[in-house]
């Protein structure tokens, strides 16, 4: 059995408006394992919604061989539903019906027997810190606790992936956090979730692994650490005890800015182990003490930035993703 989630190669889509044929997704592939985080990035346009769309038996592809959750995604699209939860950015949850109604709702949709509905309400109102407030009406929750009924809802039925939009919208600093938590738990406890998101924080601080996708096309892969190597401007900065040892080190490693008020020496780098290691080495050759050091790399807004040619909370009106809806 495989171990992945999540298999596509050669994913296409495209539309026709006015001006011709529009290319939203130009064959990409993508592979992700089972009980991790994927993150898929991209500016307004890029492709991400329909990405999900077609991940999720809401849209065909034109073109592409896809499994999902072990399901050939066109051969067995029934399958792949059963699978799957989508939590998107604006909340499902029906804020007329309380908290309880609302997954007790939800186990009747997916047609759990009454007795099982209400035992699964029950564990999930347990587990999301709900208990206090299940027989209230949703809409005097906070964000944070409609959130987190979302997801719950989207728990009902035990999907094995999530497909997980924009998690900690509007949230406040220590809902977010709360958040996380959750997410992490639920892949500790073997769940697969793909993350879209437009908050570069949550993708760095969740992600196993994260695509850039860029006009249909996918332009970097990795983890957050090797996306963030793949930009200039990381350095180490080294701090010496003394300006005797500082000036030392600086004809040494023959490269380098120094500051004397400071007593430290910023020397550009990927801040890779192998990096690193040479240096310390090169360092350690001379004699050379080092009372302190740091490593400093690029953040994935400057990912972002670099590799897209725009900032990630570009809100451009020309979305691409907004045109291909209105023309179907």
């Amino acid at each position: 059995m495989t171990n992945l989630a999540i298999q596509a190669e050669g994913l296409r889509k495209s539309y026709r408006d006015k001006t011709g044929e529009k290319v939203v997704l130009d064959g990409i592939d993508l592979t992700v394992p089972k009980a991790t985080i994927f993150s898929l990035l991209g500016p307004n346009g890029a492709g991400k919604t329909t990405t999900v769309q077609i991940l999720s038996t809401l849209i065909r592809a034109d073109a592409g061989q896809v499994q999902v959750a072990g399901y050939d995604l066109n051969q067995r699209p029934d399958d792949v539903r059963g699978a799957i939860g989508v939590t998107g950015q604006y909340s499902a949850v029906d804020k007329l019906l309380t908290g309880e109604e609302n997954l007790l709702l939800m186990a009747d949709l997916k047609h759990l027997p009454r007795r099982d509905g209400k035992r699964k309400a029950a564990e999930l109102l347990e587990r999301f810190d709900l208990v206090e407030a299940a027989r209230k009406p949703a809409s005097t929750y906070s964000g944070g606790m409609q959130r987190r009924l979302d997801l719950a809802m989207t728990l009902v039925g035990d999907p094995r992936l999530i497909f997980l939009d924009e998690p900690s919208t509007g949230l406040d600093p220590r809902s977010r956090r709360a958040m996380w938590g959750i997410v992490r738990e639920l892949v500790a406890d073997g769940v697969t979730i793909f993350l879209t998101t437009q908050y570069l924080e949550e993708a760095d601080e969740l992600a196993d692994h994260i695509a850039l996708l860029d006009h249909g096309q996918l332009i970097a892969e990795g983890t957050a650490d090797d996306l963030k190597r793949l930009i200039p401007g990381g350095h180490i900065l080294l701090t010496f005890a003394d300006a005797h040892l500082l000036d030392t080190a600086r004809g040494v490693l023959g490269t380098g800015t120094a500051d004397p008020e400071t007593l430290t020496l910023q020397v550009p780098s990927d801040g890779g182990v192998r990096a690193l290691r040479e240096l310390l080495t090169r360092l350690d050759e001379h004699s050379i003490d080092i009372a302190d050091l740091s490593v400093h790399t690029p953040d994935l807004d400057d990912v972002f930035l670099t590799l897209t040619g725009q900032p990630h909370h570009d809100d451009t009106h020309h979305n691409d993703e907004q045109k291909q809806e209105a023309a179907r």
